[in-house]
């Protein structure tokens, strides 16, 4: 049983620009062994180490972290996808083949159609030809920006972070939901059952993510949904446990073997 993402990071790195002392509990170093605790006796035994900060050095930490750890089974990693030599750091990156995927951060970027630029063209061709996974942290508005970039790439696979972080504290859903259905009639799109217990209240059990995790069953089916812990930001709302139990619950007995394990391996090709 695979994780398909969790986090590690060193405070004094200084690269977690979101990372403040306002996030109480989970500002602090976390390390892989952290990760090992947390899921042991879970059932769990490896995972995909995701990156956390913009920067490049916190890419080659992480591979750096993920070569001696035999339950590390890949890196989702950042580059500078604007950078005049875009390409070459990509390969460059993809030489260690601990690296599965890039993820830039367009959540926390001014603007929503940034993915769809031009002059990210060499990039995306690089991620192309270093048979590398486009992890997309993305919120309900970037939905049909990921649609058209899935559109203009068809060969180019895409993994959707924690269902594209739904306003499930607000109540969102209609165009969430809607956006999230037509991302999913395409073939290279894959969605992860992440990340959805810290989009309710603050507070809320996780029953409260039900729907949102049928939604995304429903539309992505097994073989191209994945379960993820998004441990440690998921102890804002709960327990890896909880969270685990919780996606368990809703997968059909049948379908597990591959929402938590073999979609992993089919959408990062390990």
């Amino acid at each position: 049983m695979i994780d398909a993402h969790f986090h590690i990071w060193q405070l004094s790195r200084g690269d977690y620009g979101w990372l403040s002392p306002a996030l109480g509990s989970i500002h602090r170093d976390v390390s892989l062994e952290d990760w090992r605790q947390a899921r042991a006796s879970s059932g769990i035994t490896a995972g995909l180490l995701v990156q956390a900060a913009p920067t490049e050095a916190e890419t080659r930490f992480l591979l750096d972290q993920a070569r001696d750890a035999p339950d590390v089974l890949g890196v989702i990693g950042w580059a500078d996808m604007l950078a005049p030599d875009a390409a070459q750091r990509i390969l460059a990156l993809a030489a260690d083949p601990l690296l599965r995927g890039l993820r830039p951060m367009l959540q926390d970027l001014p603007d929503p159609d940034w993915i769809l630029q031009d002059a990210l063209a060499p990039a995306l061709a690089a991620l192309q030809q270093a048979d590398l996974t486009l992890d997309a942290l993305i919120l309900p508005e970037h939905l049909p920006r990921i649609l058209a970039l899935a559109q203009r790439h068809p060969a180019l696979r895409i993994v959707v972070d924690h269902g594209a972080k739904p306003g499930i504290a607000a109540g969102q859903w209609s165009d969430w939901a809607d956006g999230i259905r037509r991302l999913a009639e395409l073939p290279l799109v894959f969605c992860k059952l992440s990340g959805l217990w810290t989009e309710a209240a603050v507070g809320a059990p996780v029953a409260a993510v039900q729907p949102y995790a049928r939604h995304l069953l429903a539309c992505f089916g097994p073989a191209r949904l994945l379960w993820g812990s998004d441990w440690p930001v998921l102890e804002l709302a709960g327990t890896y446990r909880a969270w685990l139990a919780a996606a368990w619950a809703e997968v059909p007995a049948a379908d597990r073997a591959r929402v938590f394990g073999d979609t992993a391996r089919r959408a990062y090709r390990l």
